[in-house]
């Protein structure tokens, strides 16, 4: 079936047309990407808060820095698995903060350890005063995922934070969120992290840090669609050229 010029060369518009707003659509993604990541990182710059005062809706407190006080409860401390740094294995530390006049606990991310296995670490070796304050930011809970949360072989080691698989282990009620410690005067920065900590009072994992901010993939999707747009121009083209 012979299909005319001008019937192709609108249908390649058409075409091309949609494309292109596809890749405007993903370029103001981008710029909404973007505006969020700002937002974001002037949150983890700002002074810590007591975290009393933080927001109840957990988007709007996402990377505020906080002011943790309370006791730690190491006898329920888990680790976050297959956490690597500086091209090291390691775990992150993760420890229960009961705080004075309140039934919430919530999850503290104490910091990064060296593990050959990327699993095992001797956290007696890792443990600070039961009575412990720091300042950290605050991260949500991961959506649902699929697939296995914990280790079959190590009953406090899990792939990701899942509130409500967590909830199941502890007897006390968990945040909605959790606070990553970063770097301080409560920190020990002094202690390499691939090495395990010296015959000294020094006890504190290294803290972390605020993950950089990534923009996504919108702007690959962006030149990706503008792509598809002059093809099918081009192809058109050399079409009605053949013809």
């Amino acid at each position: 079936m012979k299909i005319a010029p001008r019937a192709l060369i609108l249908l390649a518009v058409v075409i091309a047309a949609f494309f292109t707003r596809l890749g405007f659509w993903q370029f103001s993604r981008l710029g909404e990407r973007r505006a969020l990541n700002a937002q974001l990182a002037s949150r983890a710059v700002a002074p810590a808060v007591p975290i009393a005062g933080l927001p109840s809706d957990t988007a709007m407190a996402h990377y505020r820095r906080v002011r943790v006080d309370g006791t730690y409860d190491y006898s329920n401390e888990i680790l976050l698995t297959l956490r690597s740094r500086d091209g090291s294995p390691g775990v992150n530390i993760v420890t229960p903060m009961r705080r004075q006049g309140n039934d919430t606990a919530v999850l503290v991310v104490r910091g990064w350890v060296y593990a050959p296995d990327g699993m095992t670490v001797d956290l007696s070796k890792w443990r600070e005063s039961s009575e412990a304050s720091g300042s950290g930011f605050v991260e949500t809970f991961p959506p649902p995922r699929v697939g296995e949360r914990s280790s079959p072989t190590h009953s406090n080691a899990y792939r990701w934070l899942d509130r409500a698989e967590l909830q199941k282990r502890f007897r006390y009620t968990l945040a909605p969120f959790y606070v990553v410690l970063t770097a301080g005067p409560d920190a020990a920065e002094s202690v390499p992290p691939s090495l395990p900590p010296p015959d000294s009072d020094t006890t504190a994992p290294p803290r972390l840090s605020v993950p950089p901010m990534d923009e996504g993939p919108h702007k690959d999707y962006a030149i990706q669609w503008f792509s598809f747009a002059a093809i099918s121009i081009i192809g058109m083209a050399l079409l009605l050229r053949r013809k």
